[in-house]
């Protein structure tokens, strides 16, 4: 969750891989995990795909923000820590079959 990205991203999917630009207008390329719904606002949750050792396996999540361009969606940083909790246990939840979470 350490990075921050503009609000206005370009995205592009390809296989579940979505390229947001980060603040230096680098792309960074993310596995799509999951869409999560809370309290009416929704969040993604991704994967870093070329991860540093000391970050692997810790995902990043983005609140889900609408554009003006139907084409693009924005993704915004969280800087609540509640919200993040709330999200990531939620996501915790849903995939404890398929994921090995360590706490």
């Amino acid at each position: 969750m350490s990075e921050e990205f503009d609000n206005n991203v370009e995205n592009e999917e390809i296989d579940n891989i979505i390229v947001l630009n980060d603040e230096n207008g680098e792309e960074v390329p993310f596995e799509f995990l999951d869409l999560i719904e809370l309290d009416g606002e929704e969040y993604v949750v991704l994967l870093p795909v070329e991860e540093d050792e000391e970050e692997a396996d810790e995902v990043v999540i983005l609140k889900l923000e609408d554009t003006e361009s139907e084409d693009e969606e924005s993704y915004v940083s969280v800087e609540d820590e509640e919200i993040l909790n709330k999200v990531f246990e939620m996501f915790k939840e849903k995939f404890k079959d398929e994921f090995n979470f360590v706490d």
